[in-house]
C-alpha cells in the first residue's frame, strides 16, 4: 500500500534517497543514525530501481521510517483530493532532501535536467531557494576523476546542492582511491548543521 502523506508538516521531514551505487547498502545505518540524532524526525525513503538491487525494501522493514517510495508508487500514485503527483507532494512536505549515495548516472541526469523517475522529478520541483538539498556522490575512482564528473558536480552545486565529497578507501572493485560515499556519521553531522533545535526544528 502507498503510505499516506500528512497535510501539515509538524516536525522535521527528511527525504533519504538511494541510487544505484553499492554504497546504498549503508542506507539502514544512515537512517538509524539520522533517527537517533534528530528529535521528532520523519524519514521518507526514495529508492531508484537500481538502488533496490543493493537495498531491497525488505531491508528497511523494521527501521524507523514513515514511508518508502519507488517508481512503482510514482507510476501508480493517485491523490484525487489534491490532483497532484507524488513527487510534488513529497517535495512540499520535506524540509531536507538527502541523496546518499548519488551514483554517476543519477548525477548526470540531475545535472542535465532529466526527470524520468521519482527522484529526478522530485529534484526538478525542489525549491532550492528555501530548502536544503544535500548529495553524497559515490562511484568508481575512474568515474570520479573523469572530467565530465567535475562538470556535473559544478552543475548540481549551481542548482543549490550541498555536495559532500567521496572519500578514499578500498572500493568494491578492489581499487584503492577516492570514490566511496562519505561515512554515515559525517553525513548526519552535515544534516544537523542545517537544523536548529529551538522548540520546533527549522532549517537555518
Amino acid at each position: 500500500d502507498i503510505p499516506e502523506l500528512n497535510d501539515q508538516i509538524d516536525s522535521l521531514t527528511v527525504l533519504v534517497c538511494g541510487t544505484g551505487s553499492v554504497a546504498t547498502i549503508k542506507l539502514p545505518v544512515l537512517i538509524t543514525q539520522l533517527h537517533n540524532a534528530l528529535n521528532h524526525v520523519k524519514l521518507h525513503v526514495i529508492l531508484t530501481d537500481k538502488a533496490k538491487h543493493f537495498c531491497p525494501q525488505t531491508d528497511l522493514k523494521n527501521l524507523p521510517i514513515d514511508g518508502v517510495y519507488t517508481d512503482y508508487e510514482w507510476n501508480s500514485w493517485t491523490y484525487p483530493e489534491k490532483n497532484s503527483s507524488l513527487h510534488d507532494e513529497l517535495a512540499k512536505q520535506a524540509n531536507i532532501l538527502l541523496i546518499a549515495p548519488l551514483d554517476a548516472n543519477t548525477l548526470a541526469k540531475i545535472a542535465n535536467g532529466l526527470c524520468d523517475n521519482l527522484l529526478t522529478s522530485l529534484v526538478r520541483v525542489w525549491d532550492f531557494s528555501k530548502k536544503v538539498a544535500i548529495c553524497c556522490p559515490a562511484m568508481n575512482t575512474q568515474m570520479w576523476v573523469h572530467p565530465v564528473t567535475d562538470v556535473h558536480i559544478k552543475q548540481v552545486e549551481s542548482l543549490g546542492f550541498v555536495v559532500i565529497p567521496p572519500i578514499a578507501k578500498k572500493l568494491m572493485c578492489g581499487d584503492i582511491g577516492v570514490g566511496a560515499m562519505a561515512e554515515p556519521t559525517d553525513i548526519v553531522s552535515e544534516v544537523k548543521h542545517y537544523v536548529q533545535f529551538n522548540g520546533k526544528q527549522e532549517i537555518l
